[in-house]
């Protein structure tokens, strides 16, 4: 079950909406007492505030403490809970449980490396959820209303409503402000399958309440979430069917690299429906029935739960766009420009609720942006300037950042690939880890990277030393003359700099070389 609310009303004054969290633990009731907590009361609205932010997942509590440590009268608006996403249905529980489903996979592997355990290794499904949901109650108070109220920021638990260009109301209150920040968030989007609504679906808001393992579970969508919540249910002994309608999985992943988390999801366990389209769904003596055709073939799958995983949706309803001429989309949510203001000149937007990378990373770099353009008069921060990389946690990991072959390509750049394969990485052979690679590419005829993905069991750390090396531009000359220690993964990196310097050993430099080498004897 998702989180519940009900709102409440007294005679003069509205509380907060009451929150119910499944299971109601005492790991459940931490997190609820720090990020909605149940006895909150509103503070006196301050008669004008330089930024008033709606929403506190991660780009509007970087918006509004940022503010806040500048000097800023802050407010921050949130209806639901503090922490947004990430902390609560995203991020935070999503990689305690794949830590947890690693542990499973590692122990059914442990032969291989010599060590042999006694009898089958077993998941307690309910010790695995518990744990979850003990850290992120314990990652929660850096997220807490308490803590935001400490730093300076006016916090309003409640549904906030632009009614003016200078004006929201919450909570039958009203903020006025000079400036506004849109950070509302994205929220999982279903598709229009027959018969999905009459069910009882799962969806990353929902998914972190379960405390019994399904024995068999659907998937539908293999992108990023849908892929790491496959692999982890298989490990831990659900048997998984990942239904997705393109010919692989990952479709927007370098090819080579999603073929290679493919294998893995395979070699897990996960069966594969690929170019596969759902029909409907509908239920049956107790089970779900998932409908599909693949290639014109009719096929069907009894499952005991279903998790959509399809995208996302913005935001945007309740907020009273229309009223202050904010321009919006109910796919793309909230239009904004490179400087992220929106079509009104007093308010800027940050997060999923206006940018196409949905990543906790990237929210909190767009907040940074609008803290520069919305407080100070001569901002000139931009979103384009912005070199961002992403992760997908499935084992081995795929990580990214910057262009893509194909996009190149389209953008008419030439460019040179490095391609390092892990199998030849004397760390990767010693970890088992040998599936996978680093492939960098380059602006042809020099050393500037211009995009690089990354498949191995910890790439989601060794991309951000490429993508420190494309923000200070640095090229792989540079990396190649940089000592990594070893044995190490990373070094996968350095070998690609080597490459690169082996090219530019033109037949010429090395027909010199020669004759200055027997010169010298």
């Amino acid at each position: 079950m998702s989180p519940r609310r009900r709102r409440l009303q007294t005679e003069n004054r509205y509380l907060t909406d009451v929150i119910e969290l499944p299971p109601a633990d005492e790991f459940n009731k931490t997190l609820i007492t720090n990020v909605h907590p149940p006895d909150w009361v509103n503070p006196q609205p301050a008669p004008r505030y330089n930024l008033v932010v709606i929403g506190a997942g991660t780009a509007g509590l970087v918006s509004a403490i940022g503010a806040a440590g500048l000097g800023a009268k802050v407010a921050l608006i949130e209806r639901h809970l503090m922490g947004g996403d990430c902390l609560n249905v995203g991020c935070v529980p999503s990689k305690a449980l794949i830590r947890s489903s690693r542990v499973a996979a590692q122990i059914r592997r442990a032969e291989e490396f010599g060590i042999r355990a006694s009898g089958e290794a077993v998941v307690d499904f309910a010790a695995v959820m518990q744990r979850m949901r003990r850290l992120r109650a314990s990652i929660s108070p850096h997220d807490s209303a308490a803590r935001f109220r400490d730093n300076g920021v006016d916090v309003f638990l409640g549904q906030g409503t632009f009614t003016g260009s200078n004006s929201i109301a919450v909570a039958g209150q009203t903020l006025n402000f000079k400036r506004a920040v849109i950070a509302t968030g994205a929220r999982a989007a279903a598709p229009p399958i027959p018969g999905l609504e009459d069910l009882d679906y799962l969806t990353n808001e929902s998914l972190f309440s379960l405390t019994e393992l399904p024995r068999r579970l659907a998937v539908i969508g293999a992108g990023p979430i849908g892929c790491e919540m496959a692999q982890a249910f298989a490990n831990f002994g659900s048997r998984v069917t990942l239904l997705e309608t393109a010919p692989h999985i990952l479709i927007r992943e370098d090819a080579d690299a999603a073929a290679i988390v493919q294998q893995a999801l395979l070699n897990d366990g996960v069966e594969l429906k690929l170019n596969a389209s759902v029909d409907a769904v509908r239920a049956s003596n107790g089970e779900k029935i998932v409908a599909f055709h693949v290639a014109g073939e009719p096929q069907q799958v009894a499952v005991d739960a279903i998790l959509v995983s399809v995208g996302r949706k913005p935001n945007v309803e309740d907020l009273g766009l229309e009223t202050v001429g904010v321009k919006f989309d109910q796919k793309s949510g909230v239009g904004v420009d490179e400087k992220l203001r929106t079509s009104n000149p007093n308010i800027f937007a940050a997060g999923d609720i206006c940018f196409p990378y949905k990543f906790t990373h990237t929210a909190d770099a767009m907040a940074r942006i609008v803290l520069q353009n919305a407080l100070f008069p001569f901002g000139r921060a931009k979103t384009s300037a912005l070199t961002i990389p992403w992760c997908t946690y499935t084992t081995p990991e795929i990580a990214h950042v910057g262009l893509y072959d194909h996009q190149a390509r389209e953008r008419g750049i030439e460019i040179e690939t490095f391609t390092q394969e892990l199998s030849a990485v004397d760390r990767a052979i010693l970890d088992g880890e040998t599936d996978g690679f680093v492939k960098i590419h380059v602006r042809r005829g020099t050393d500037k990277i211009v995009g690089a993905t990354i498949v191995a069991s910890h790439a989601g750390d060794m991309i951000s030393q490429i993508t420190t090396a494309m923000t200070g531009n640095i090229g792989l000359a540079k990396i190649a003359k940089t000592i990594h220690p070893y044995p190490t993964q990373a070094e996968a990196i350095k070998r690609l700099g080597d490459a690169y310097n082996r090219t530019r050993l033109t037949p010429r430099v090395k027909w010199l070389f020669e004759k200055w080498m027997a010169w010298t004897r």
